[in-house]
């Protein structure tokens, strides 16, 4: 692809991004699902405007690093220890209940072992984002059962990445042992106490030498170096560059320019982001979903419905008194950023083929989509506790 058709590629996908995400915010739901059916739409299996190139794959690899990168800014990691046994309990269950529903629906259905290994673990997702900013909209954030949501969806989203971590060192392997997943989990582990450690005692001395430059823009591109740097760090272990991302992000959030960093941040985030979930959208092939066709509906459906099962189910989690436990359970379900970063994965490393990554990308979509009405209706429905 030469430079003009880069560009032209690039003009579509941002229009196209921009125009499907203010439809979704306009209907009350995230940005993000609008980038999605975007690709959908533009992509080579439908109106064909725009195929992915290596160039264009690229783009996308580095928003989904500024992604997670983001997000590592906006956990706070002294509140992640806080979390309190309530929310841990809660995250545990929302991560133990889908990954064994999702592996044992895989295996019945006859899937290897490894892309059952690999379902399981894309379902154990949870976005916080999107369950974060209904209860915003509803002026429910600083309630308890709203708290203990938002603790066990950041731990979730930190225990996925880390299963994440062994997936991909067992794609790389190609066979599973237990033995490999728990020297790959071991090293994952280590890596981010040793990231997060190492990086909370010498980057503020970073940042106060970065502060004395006078050229414009050394924050943020010191920021996002160390960013790549550690992701870099990460790809070359053996582990997901989104883990070295993610780490590098909670490092910088202990800083005193954090939020000067968040800022500035957000125009990079802009553009690199959307060019990532648009290209994820373009890889669904619609045609696979034929309700006239095979058994891959049949799987769609039943995947989803132990996507949001698996996640109801850590609503039997929550046991503090006045909290409720329906919320909890819904405010659990979406799977957002990180599902689509699972799937994109998965398919990348070819443990899942198209059938099922479009099978994982419809369960992503429909499992944010039900969420903020259904929010919205348990809030409006009742105010006692469960």
């Amino acid at each position: 692809m030469g430079l003009g058709g880069l560009l032209l590629s690039l003009a579509i996908v941002w229009l196209a991004a921009k125009l499907a995400g203010e439809a979704m915010e306009r209907v009350g739901q995230t940005a993000v699902l609008g980038e999605l059916l975007a690709g959908v739409l533009i992509g080579p299996r439908v109106l064909g405007l725009v195929h992915e190139s290596e160039i264009l794959h690229a783009l996308a690899e580095i928003g989904v690093v500024i992604l997670l990168f983001e997000i590592g800014l906006e956990s706070d990691l002294g509140e992640l220890l806080r979390a309190g046994l309530q929310s841990t309990v809660v995250a545990f269950i929302g991560v133990a209940c889908p990954f064994a529903l999702g592996y044992g629906l895989a295996i019945w259905w006859g899937k290897p072992t490894l892309v059952a290994i690999f379902i399981g673990a894309t379902l154990t997702a949870t976005s916080v984002g999107i369950t974060a900013r209904v209860l915003s909209d509803l002026g429910r954030l600083r309630e308890t059962a709203s708290k203990v949501i938002l603790g066990a969806a950041v731990l979730d989203d930190i225990l996925g990445l880390v299963i994440l971590a062994v997936v991909t060192g067992l794609v790389q392997t190609g066979v599973f042992s237990l033995t490999t997943a728990a020297l790959i989990l071991a090293k994952a582990l280590i890596f981010l106490v040793v990231a997060v450690a190492l990086g909370i005692r010498f980057a503020p001395t970073l940042l106060r030498w970065v502060g004395t430059m006078r050229a414009r823009g050394s924050l943020i591109v010191y920021a996002v170096l160390f960013c790549v740097l550690l992701a870099a760090l990460s790809e070359r272990i053996g582990l997901a560059a989104i883990i070295g991302a993610f780490a590098a992000g909670l490092v910088l959030a202990r800083t005193e320019p954090r939020a000067h960093i968040e800022e500035r941040l957000k125009p990079v985030a802009d553009l690199f982001v959307p060019v990532f979930f648009v290209t994820v959208g373009m890889k669904v092939d619609p045609g696979t979903l034929n309700p006239f066709g095979d058994s891959a509906l049949r799987f769609t459906l039943a995947l989803t419905a132990v996507a949001v099962l698996g996640k109801l189910a850590a609503g039997l989690g929550v046991y503090q008194r006045g909290v409720r436990r329906w919320p909890v359970a819904v405010g659990m379900i979406p799977r957002g950023e990180v599902g689509l970063i699972f799937a994109g994965i998965g398919l990348a490393n070819r443990v899942i083929e198209q059938e099922l990554y479009s099978a994982l990308v419809t369960m992503v979509l429909v499992s944010t989509f039900i969420v903020p009405p259904w929010l919205k209706a348990l809030y409006r429905g009742s105010r006692g506790t469960d």
